[in-house]
């Protein structure tokens, strides 16, 4: 079960809306719930969008993403960028953490993706790039 796509992107936030629509459009063949779409339409675009803001600072640069079948109803994404980097990630991970000197951000980017997708992983760099991995398993749904 090998399906996979790779896209690259500029890491601009107007992107942020087709970096949703491409997950939506690779793990439709999964046939989630409405549910299940949004959360992992809603993790993709909060890791696409801690890419552009904290790891291009908003000056762009290339996002990657990367979509795998792990099984018939599990899926895997990536999303790496060549950025800035995350010093502690720990740190980083805490809820209402954020970086964004302007206090635009509210801190929540990871706490929504661990929350909405069923493993998260988070490698980073500093000055090297960031790379987060996230697992989501779909519930079978037969109907009746």
């Amino acid at each position: 079960m090998k399906k996979e796509l790779k896209v690259q992107l500029d890491g601009l936030l107007e992107n942020q809306g087709l970096a949703r629509s491409i997950a939506a459009a690779y793990v439709s063949e999964l046939d989630p719930t409405i549910e299940e779409m949004t959360e992992v339409k809603t993790a993709v675009s909060e890791a696409f969008s801690n890419a552009c803001v904290h790891g291009y600072k908003n000056q762009g640069g290339m996002v990657w993403m990367e979509f795998s079948l792990v099984s018939s109803d599990t899926v895997m994404i990536k999303v790496i960028d060549k950025g800035s980097g995350i010093e502690d990630i720990a740190k980083a991970m805490e809820p209402l953490f954020t970086t964004d000197t302007d206090q635009n951000r509210s801190g929540m980017g990871f706490t929504v993706m661990e929350s909405f997708m069923d493993k998260i992983k988070v490698d980073s760099k500093p000055d090297e790039g960031t790379s987060v991995t996230m697992v989501k398993k779909m519930d079978t749904y037969y109907g009746i």
